[in-house]
């Protein structure tokens, strides 16, 4: 029976522990799944949350710190192995294009911690800007601190990530001036010209109006607290982004679902006229998908300095708009229409299925159980499946 390296080896202090090859000699090699083993995972809790939990009256970053402190080697996936994972052409293509990333509050060293993070891996130094929610390049929102101090994590990770996937796509940092400003942010990330708005928080005070600019793709994570939807990933206009497990066996890889994934049915939210699943009359989520477990990053923000490994569909979403950059026409896209509406030959092609594991309960459909075939290859954890090149984007 084949075996595949995986991005999980134990369990300490009810924290899961990630070591993975992040592209660099001297990385730990963790222990593999095999196919039908994907249960085993999901008791655990997912690791610690950087925020505290999203609620209706206030947004909440998503990163899930899995290990800090992590020596002598960093552990985790790197951008060689995310971009094999995906079969992305990153080297050759993003020039020119912007991926605006929309948090909260102020990260006064991502600058310095992108740069090391893309030194360390070997990519070229950052085309990176940060504005604050007006646009200015100064003035910025109160530094992270106390309880909102996981946004500095979140800050750095979704920078990182679109690193990973693009290295050469330019990077524009919104930071709203608190959690209730986001929207405020989002308008702003427009203006100053992004096409591609990435966003790894959930809930809020945010509105459908928000994210609804023609000619830009709006994406947003699907969150990390098991079947559900929340805003912004529920609005019919924005891409809704489910995690997965990466493992590695030789150059090959395959993906289960990350069980804490939200998505299912977004009831209440409009049903886009391009969905035409039999089991949710509301919007379907999610879309499309990416890894959200083990990946590595860099920051020295709070109580800890240097490399941990990282989780949640917060490592997903940058990745994903980044593909959207590396396909250079997000401008004729709308939201997830466009994964929805391939042939069937296209998503064999361009999209790989995740056809194992499920994010929770909603009566063994394909809603939350990927694998089922109720609905073709969809399911709602990881909607359509994970990129597999551009050619869906």
């Amino acid at each position: 029976m084949k075996r595949f390296r995986l991005c999980l080896i134990g369990v300490a202090s009810g924290i899961l522990l990630a070591a993975c090859g992040g592209g660099m000699l001297g990385t730990t090699q963790p222990s593999g799944i095999e196919k039908g083993t994907a249960s085993q995972w999901q008791p655990h809790p997912p690791g610690k949350r950087a925020c505290p939990k999203p609620s209706p009256d206030a947004s909440q970053c998503g990163v899930i710190i899995l290990k800090t402190g992590v020596k002598p080697d960093v552990a985790g996936w790197g951008p060689s192995d995310l971009q094999a994972a995906y079969n992305l052409p990153s080297s050759s293509k993003g020039s020119g294009q912007i991926v605006a990333i929309v948090d909260a509050y102020d990260n006064p060293n991502v600058a310095l911690d992108l740069a090391t993070y893309r030194s360390y891996f070997g990519l070229p130094p950052a085309n990176f800007t940060k504005y604050n929610q007006q646009g200015q390049q100064g003035n910025y929102p109160p530094e992270c601190y106390g309880n909102q101090g996981g946004w500095c994590v979140e800050i750095d990770l979704d920078v990182e990530m679109v690193s990973a996937a693009c290295p050469n796509c330019t990077i524009y940092l919104i930071e709203a001036n608190d959690d209730k400003n986001l929207g405020t942010a989002e308008t702003e990330a427009v203006t100053l010209g992004a096409h591609i708005v990435s966003n790894s928080w959930t809930w809020g005070q945010v509105t459908e109006s928000e994210f609804d600019a023609p000619g830009v793709v709006y994406l947003a994570a699907a969150g990390d607290m098991n079947y559900g939807s929340y805003a912004p990933a529920e609005f019919p206009n924005v891409v809704s982004v489910g995690g997965t497990y990466l493992a590695k066996k030789g150059g090959r890889y395959r993906e289960i679902v990350w069980p804490w994934t939200s998505g299912g049915c977004a009831y209440g939210a409009a049903k886009p006229s391009w969905q035409h699943d039999p089991s949710c009359t509301s919007r379907t989520q999610n879309d499309v998908a990416a890894v959200a477990y083990g990946v590595a990053e860099y920051d020295t923000y709070g109580s800890f300095s240097g490399w941990l490994t990282a989780g949640g569909t917060s490592i997903a979403t940058p990745l994903v708009a980044s593909v959207f950059a590396l396909a250079g026409n997000a401008s004729s896209q709308h939201a997830g229409k466009r994964f929805w509406t391939l042939t069937t030959r296209q998503r064999k092609k361009y999209l790989r299925t995740v056809d194992e594991g499920s994010d929770g309960s909603c009566g063994g459909s394909y809603l939350c159980t990927a694998g089922t075939g109720q609905y073709g290859t969809y399911s709602g954890p990881t909607g359509w499946g994970t990129p597999n090149g551009i050619g869906a984007f």
